[in-house]
């Protein structure tokens, strides 16, 4: 049996079906502004999620970036005023950007059929299926990998430079864990405070943002092998609403 299927549909349990259909509860609950981030571990079909794992950790760990953006010290001896901090997005973890294919990483997967899978046309349909809108064609991908420490710093993922971003738009995030994970959490923002904080590590989770909002990602915590794998794609409104055409 083919390891990473040709559609994103082929890796969907029933009830990921259900939401493809517009028959289950998520869909359309990005449609609301106020709606920011869910998830679900139900979606994925568990033993084609756990393959398609298997074949991540086998073909793609040697071509790997390394992505590593530590606190500047002079985040701390520049300043000049007490309790005026300033922080930039800071993480750690590996990952492959899809936005050049001549890349070893977009070239490896490619080879392996992940790049086909996250271009797939019911992937975008899954996408649209749970923000209750039409999505842009020619999304985004990007791969990550957490290992033991790996995360990423509070981050609002606004984009104001870029006209087609800057009033919001989609993440969908595939997670796949190897058994060693103990515990990863996504804190996130609601009225003004880092109040909110949810499992983004487990069964193969299905995870989708309205961005932008800030976030954060705690340290993975686990056995020294750890990982989460993380498979991303970043979708684009069609059209403003006329909500947000104002």
């Amino acid at each position: 049996m083919t390891a990473i299927p040709t559609e994103f549909e082929d890796l969907l349990s029933r009830k990921g079906r259900e939401v493809l259909a517009g028959t289950h509860p998520l869909c359309g609950a990005l449609a609301d502004p106020r709606t920011r981030f869910l998830s679900a571990g139900d979606l994925l079909d568990r033993p084609k999620a756990a393959r398609l794992r298997k074949t991540l950790d086998e073909r793609l760990c040697d071509v790997l970036e390394p992505l590593e953006k530590p606190i500047p010290p002079e985040s701390i001896w520049d300043m000049r005023r007490d309790y005026a901090e300033l922080l930039p997005k800071t993480s750690r973890a590996s990952t492959i950007f899809f936005d050049s294919r001549r890349e070893a990483g977009a070239k490896a997967a490619e080879r392996i059929g992940l790049a086909r899978l996250l271009r797939s046309q019911s992937f975008r349909a899954f996408a649209e299926a749970l923000a209750g809108r039409r999505l842009a064609s020619g999304w985004g991908l990007q791969l990550l990998r957490y290992g033991p420490g790996d995360y990423a710093g509070p981050h609002n993922d606004h984009h104001p430079e870029n006209r087609h971003a800057a009033r919001g738009y989609i993440d969908l995030h595939l997670s796949l864990c190897t058994p060693g994970v103990a515990h990863q959490w996504l804190v996130y923002s609601r009225a003004g405070h880092f109040s909110e904080i949810v499992p983004v590590a487990g069964p193969p989770m299905v995870t989708a943002y309205r961005l932008p909002f800030w976030h954060y990602t705690t340290p993975l915590v686990g056995k020294p092998d750890a990982a989460r794998w993380v498979l991303l794609g970043t979708f684009l409104f069609a059209s403003a609403s006329p909500r947000e055409r104002r």
